[in-house]
């Protein structure tokens, strides 16, 4: 979560491996939805990668 809006900041972190990229409300009510939502994306939509087998 950021507070940059700048299209070289979006594209640098996406360069650098970032998976989502989501500027932060000024507004406090639009923030918390904001991270409410961002919460339930990671919980619910959100496909990690399978565990790597563990070593034998």
């Amino acid at each position: 979560m950021t507070s940059s809006k700048e299209d070289r900041d979006l594209v640098e972190a996406y360069r650098l491996g970032a998976n989502s990229y989501v500027v932060k409300p000024v507004d406090f009510d639009q923030f918390s939805e904001t991270v409410g939502n961002v919460g339930m994306y990671w919980m619910l939509v959100n496909q990690p990668p399978p565990e790597p087998p563990a070593p034998q």
